[in-house]
């Protein structure tokens, strides 16, 4: 299975970013061959508008089904809800942490979107 974080660096040791649309990177960690990639969000980082549906649907194209976030807005959580990408809050530490309190069962599925767009 494919875990997306949004994260301010380029490998698990990184500190997860809080906020998903504006996030630097994405790692792709897949938890049956243990290998993470790397999606870039520079397109994202400065948008006036729409960043967090674009990373939203770029995380649906690298195959994630799980993402771990600080935060996700509505317009975002709508795209990852309609695609089956369950989301779990996770707000601080490197993604490695949150992959692994992920997989320990120790974060919980949100229903809804956390925070308003544009935060």
């Amino acid at each position: 299975m494919k875990i997306a974080i949004p994260s301010s660096g380029t490998d698990l040791s990184a500190p997860m970013d809080a906020r998903f649309g504006r996030a630097k990177y994405f790692l792709i960690h897949d938890t049956d061959s243990k290998e993470t990639a790397i999606v870039e969000n520079r397109q994202n980082l400065n948008a006036s508008q729409g960043a967090g549906i674009q990373s939203a649907q770029a995380i649906v194209q690298a195959g994630a089904k799980v993402l771990l976030a600080g935060h996700c807005g509505p317009k975002a959580f709508a795209v990852l809800d309609k695609a089956g990408v369950k989301v779990f809050l996770a707000t601080s530490g490197s993604a490695g942490e949150a992959v692994r309190a992920y997989l320990a069962g120790t974060l919980t599925a949100t229903d809804s979107a956390d925070v308003e767009g544009h935060w």
